[in-house]
Order: structure tokens, then C-alpha cells, then sequence
């Protein structure tokens, strides 16, 4: 989980992103996605998804592991922020992608910018960092679900994010600007200044301290409690006023805890102002004095609000945001429980469906290319096809030479063969046992040169005997369960009717 490097999204084509979106559609049922499935939900035209995805393993983008009953692979976090920012530089959302600004316990923040150079705030939501697993008892997310994938969380955690984000600016909250989301990224507007941790004094303590307050009551008399109300999550813009950001973890005001999450944001605030400011006030809100006047914690389904079955899915669809979003774990624990089926189990609906959300996620990639990645010291530009002359030597190909150099290749198969190098070294030495006259300036005797190389040529042989034993891909899982079971017969003393 380390920085985001998009310098390979220039290089990575079409059939390179479907790939990615299979894995991902693949991800929906399986921890671990089968080679197999991958290539049927793909379904590439003239193939080669093994080579696809052998490419993808080496950036990063996708990971290859062993499983206990199965081999697959699995999407990784770069692979996952790769497809949302091609979503989104498809919707002309962004055109340049800029540094790392800030690092926290759920996300990463970056600057980018759009066509018109306008500075942006992408947030990448990062659930399942070390610091922060404890997922069940501090949100919601997983619902009546023993087990969710990483991916998925970050996937919630940003759609609730951009609605909550949304619902604030509507009622001119001092809220960033909420532009658009895909997957686990949101973007913002960037806000021009820094956090409250960060400013050692200021003209008037007691002005920004009424200020943040009031800000806490308005939102309790919305119906929803931050959560997270402190100096980290506040930033002061050039003006001194705060702007409130990270709303992940906002509740409802009838949350069973409400009262506690709202006496420590308050706690917080008191706390911070009377050690760096040295300011403290008898003055204070509590729970108690909330007047209730708005309902937003209905309208975006806020955690702990007491609503019916199926709320939460409707709300957000009338606000234009789709929380049942593709790659959705199966919903019932006897769905959990059940292993991932092998690709020979699914009907040919079940795959036609799976190759239609393919073919619906890639729609737009299809239709609207992206643009060329320029690596630069402080940014990574998208552009157009205007650049093409800025490209490295190593994209530039002949793709005549390359097509005949790959046809001669194929033509003549024996040169890339091993038994053909040990062809040639046994034919050089039968052409040197033939010799009668050597040069005076070596001091080895020819015959222990011919031991010697013989010797080489052995131990090479038996290497490559050794390599062709080994089991790899998919076939090892078998392999491995096949040597288990004949290690479970051979110590069960002939019970199976098996003794040696």
C-alpha cells in the first residue's frame, strides 16, 4: 500500500483494462479468481488473457497467489485505483495527476487537475491498513456480513463519503466541493489552506472557537454527529475560517452512542483550544440542547438512523449514487459459506451476465480512449495524441520489423530451442576431437576441456529435467492435493487398502 505510480497507465491498452475488469467482476464470488473464469468473463477476441495477465502480475497491478484449494488471482490496490482513474479521466473529470499532499489511517490524498488546470483533491480510500482494521465495532459496513474484501470496504467507505460531502455543500456547510467518485476515489474541490494541527496562533481564539461550536450544534440539529471532530479534520483556509473535511464515520443523532460521540467532538475542540491556545470557555453545548430542524441524516441513510429494509439502497438512488455497486459480496451467509465454484459449475447465463457487466463497465473506456500519461518531476499529465513525439524511444516500434521478426521467429523454432544449443555445442565438439593441431598458447589439455564441457552439458540436462518436473500455474494446486491425499493413505497403515 505504498504511493500511487501511474506511470504505467500510458502503456496499459484496451484489452489490458477488460482484463482488469474481469478480475474485478471476478472478485464478486471468488476471494482468489481462476485463470479460467478470468479468460471466459474476458473474452477476448484473439486471446492471449495468460499472457494479459503474466504482464499485469509484474507492474503490480494484479497478484497471483496459492490458495489451500485453488490458485487465482487477485486485483491489488493499484490494479483498483488504475480502473478508477481511467473512469474518471473518461469523463474529463481529471487531466493530470500530481503529488501525494497528505496520508491518513483510512485514505491518501493527491492533487490533480482538469482539463482547464484547475487544482483538484482525489481522496483513495485505503480500508485495511494495520492501523485500522477493526472495521465491525467502527462502522457499519459490513452489515450481516461475517467477511467483505478490502476493496469492497473502500468502495462503501467513499460512496458514503461523497454523499454525505454532497448533502452538506447543498445546505452550505463549509464543506469542500464535492465533483465526482468511482469505486473507492472521490474528488473534491482543494481547499486552499491547511489543517488546525498545523497553525500555532491566531488573531482571535475566541471567534474561531464560537465558530466551531456553532458548527457541531448546526450539524446536531441536521440529525447527524461528525464523529471525528477535531483538529485534524479541520481546515483553516486563508481567510481563518474552517472548513470541515473526512465523513466516513458520521452518524445519525439517534444512534445508540449519539450522545458520546457528540460530547467527545465537543471534548476535542476544548481540549486542542486550551492546550495551544491556552483558551478555555465555561461555555459549551451538550446533547441535550439540540433542536431538531433538518433530516438529513434520513436523506442519506446516515449509520444509526432507524430506518426500514431496502432505505438505504432507495435513498441514495434518488440522490443519483448507486450504493449497490458491482463486485457486491453475496448478501446471505449460506452464500458466504459456500466455496467459489470452478468455471465448469457456471451456466452460460451466468457467464453471458458476467461478460454483459464487463462490456457495460467498459463502455465508456471503448468509446472515449484515454489519453497519454507524460511523466514529469511534479506531475503526470493525461494528454492527447498531439504529444506523441514526447513519447520515450522504447514505445516507439516498427511494427512491419516486428511482425516479420516474429514471423521468422515462428518459422524457425529450432533456434530458441534448448535442445537445439546442445545440438550445436556436441557438434562443435565432435569438430574438435577432429582437429589434430592446437594453438600453443593455452596450457589446459584439450581432454580436460572436453570432460569439463561434457560435465557442463550434464548438469544442464539434468536442470532442465528438473524444471520440466515442477508443477506450475494452476495445475499445482492439484498437484498439491493429489500429494497430500497419497501422504494420508501411505500413513493410514493399509486402512485404504493401500500397504506398503
Amino acid at each position: 500500500m505504498g504511493k500511487l505510480d501511474v506511470a504505467i497507465l500510458r502503456y496499459l491498452t484496451a484489452e489490458d483494462f477488460r482484463v482488469l475488469t474481469a478480475v474485478e467482476m471476478g472478485m464478486k464470488n471468488h476471494e482468489l479468481v481462476p485463470g479460467s473464469l478470468v479468460a471466459s468473463i474476458a473474452n477476448l477476441r484473439h486471446g492471449g488473457v495468460y499472457k494479459l495477465m503474466k504482464e499485469l502480475c509484474k507492474h503490480r497491478l494484479l497478484t497471483y497467489e496459492r490458495g489451500k484449494h485453488y490458485d487465482g488471482y487477485r486485483l491489488t490496490n493499484a490494479g483498483y485505483d488504475y480502473l478508477a482513474l481511467k473512469a474518471l479521466a473518461n469523463r474529463k473529470v481529471i487531466a493530470s495527476f500530481g503529488n501525494q499532499i497528505g496520508v491518513g489511517k483510512e485514505s491518501n490524498i493527491y492533487t490533480v487537475a482538469d482539463e482547464d488546470h484547475n487544482p483538484l483533491c482525489l481522496k483513495l480510500h485505503r480500508l485495511g491498513r494495520t492501523c485500522f482494521r477493526n472495521i465491525k465495532d467502527k462502522r457499519d459496513y459490513h452489515a450481516h456480513r461475517n467477511t467483505a474484501s478490502w476493496l469492497y470496504l473502500s468502495r462503501i467507505s467513499a460512496t458514503k463519503e461523497f454523499a454525505y460531502m454532497k448533502a452538506l455543500y447543498d445546505r452550505e456547510f463549509p464543506v469542500p466541493k464535492p465533483i465526482d467518485f468511482n469505486r473507492h476515489c472521490v474528488v473534491m474541490e482543494l481547499v486552499r489552506g491547511g489543517p488546525l494541527t498545523h497553525v500555532t496562533a491566531v488573531d482571535d481564539p475566541e471567534a474561531l472557537y464560537d465558530e466551531l461550536m456553532n458548527l457541531i450544534v448546526r450539524l446536531g440539529n441536521c440529525g447527524v454527529i461528525h464523529g471525528d471532530f477535531n483538529e485534524f479534520n479541520i481546515m483553516i483556509d486563508e481567510a481563518g475560517h474552517p472548513i470541515i473535511i473526512d465523513f466516513p464515520q458520521m452518524v445519525s443523532t439517534s444512534h445508540t452512542n449519539a450522545e458520546l460521540y457528540f460530547d467527545r467532538d465537543v471534548r476535542c475542540v476544548r481540549e486542542f483550544f486550551k492546550k495551544r491556545f491556552g483558551y478555555e470557555s465555561e461555555l459549551f453545548p451538550r446533547f441535550s440542547d439540540l433542536q431538531r430542524d433538518d433530516r438529513l441524516d434520513a436523506d442519506v441513510a446516515c449509520s444509526g438512523y432507524k430506518r426500514s429494509k431496502g432505505d438505504d439502497q432507495q435513498l441514495l438512488q434518488e440522490m443519483g449514487i448507486d450504493l449497490a455497486v458491482e463486485g457486491e459480496e453475496s448478501s446471505s451467509e449460506e452464500e458466504e459459506m459456500t466455496p467459489p465454484q470452478p468455471v465448469s459449475n457456471y451456466t452460460d447465463d451466468e457467464l453471458t451476465k458476467l461478460r454483459e457487466q464487463v462490456e457495460a463497465s467498459i463502455h465508456d473506456d471503448e468509446t472515449k480512449p484515454i489519453g497519454e500519461v507524460v511523466v514529469k518531476t511534479k506531475e503526470l499529465r493525461i494528454t492527447g495524441q498531439e504529444e506523441d513525439s514526447e513519447a520515450p524511444e522504447l514505445i516507439k516500434v516498427d511494427t512491419e520489423s516486428a511482425k516479420s521478426k516474429n514471423a521468422h521467429d515462428e518459422t524457425s523454432p529450432e533456434k530458441n530451442s534448448q535442445e537445439c544449443r546442445l545440438a550445436m555445442i556436441e557438434k562443435a565438439l565432435s569438430d574438435a576431437r577432429s582437429m589434430r593441431t592446437y594453438t600453443s598458447a593455452s596450457t589446459i589439455a584439450p581432454e580436460v576441456v572436453k570432460q569439463q564441457v561434457k560435465r557442463n552439458l550434464e548438469a544442464r540436462q539434468k536442470q532442465m529435467e528438473r524444471r520440466k518436473a515442477i508443477a506450475k500455474g494452476e495445475a499445482s494446486a492439484t498437484t498439491r492435493t493429489r500429494r497430500d491425499n497419497r501422504e494420508t493413505i501411505r500413513e493410514s497403515h493399509g486402512l485404504w487398502g493401500w500397504d506398503e
